[in-house]
C-alpha cells in the first residue's frame, strides 16, 4: 500500500513535469499538494535517477532542454536566481560585476552573483557559482528601466573616481536606449553623481 502510495506521487509528479516546456524549472513546494514532504522528496529522487528531471540544486529541479551537441542543457545561475524571485513573488536587481557583466561592460563572468531583494537574505550554490540575496531597503529596488537599473549599480560598483570618460559614454549611449518616462522615474533614485550621468542621456 505503502509502495503504490509512493507510485501515485510519483506519477503525479512526473505528468505536471512532462506537460511543461523543457528548460521549466521546478521547486519542490510546488508539488505540496501530493503528498507528504518526504513521499514528494522519494518521488523527485527517482525520477531523477531515472533521467526525467535534474537537480539544480537543493530544492530546485529542471526537465532539461537537450542540445544534440552538448546534451543536457542546464539552466544559467541567473535564470535559476529568477525563477526563485517569481517563486518568492520578490524583487531583485543585480549589483557588482553582475550589472557590469549584463550591461557589456565587462567580461568577467562572476563565480558569486549579488543580488538585492525585498526578500529573505540567503545564498545558493549552483555548481561551482553562487547566488547572493542581499536585503536592502526598498528605495534600492524601485527603479523601473531595466537599463537604468544596472546603470545605477555598475557605477556604484566601479565608484565616482573610477568612471572614466570614455566609460561614461558608452553607459550614456546604452542609457539612450531606456524609455524617456522610465529614465525620468529612476534619476532620483540614483546618487547625485550618478544622476548627472543619466541626466546627460536625456
Amino acid at each position: 500500500m505503502r509502495y503504490y502510495l509512493m507510485q501515485s506521487v510519483e506519477d503525479k509528479i512526473e505528468k505536471v513535469i512532462k506537460s511543461k516546456q523543457r528548460g521549466t524549472l521546478f521547486f519542490t513546494n510546488d508539488f505540496m499538494t501530493y503528498g507528504s514532504a518526504k513521499a514528494i522528496q522519494k518521488a523527485l529522487e527517482r525520477l531523477t535517477n531515472k533521467g526525467g528531471i535534474t537537480r539544480v540544486t537543493r530544492g530546485i529541479f529542471v526537465r532539461p532542454e537537450i542540445s544534440k551537441y552538448v546534451g543536457e542543457v542546464l539552466p544559467t545561475a541567473e535564470e535559476v536566481a529568477q525563477g526563485i524571485a517569481k517563486r518568492d513573488k520578490i524583487k531583485i536587481v543585480p549589483t557588482g560585476v553582475s550589472a557590469l557583466n549584463k550591461l557589456g561592460l565587462s567580461t568577467q563572468v562572476p563565480l558569486k552573483l549579488v543580488y538585492l531583494t525585498d526578500g529573505a537574505p540567503r545564498e545558493i550554490k549552483i555548481g561551482n557559482r553562487i547566488i547572493k540575496l542581499k536585503r536592502t531597503t526598498p528605495k534600492n529596488l524601485l527603479a523601473k528601466g531595466k537599463t537604468s537599473s544596472l546603470v545605477i549599480q555598475a557605477l556604484r560598483e566601479i565608484g565616482q573616481q573610477g568612471t572614466k570618460e570614455e566609460l561614461k559614454h558608452r553607459i550614456i549611449k546604452l542609457l539612450k536606449k531606456e524609455t524617456r518616462k522610465n529614465l525620468e522615474h529612476d534619476l532620483p533614485l540614483a546618487p547625485v553623481w550618478i544622476r548627472k550621468i543619466m541626466q546627460e542621456a536625456l
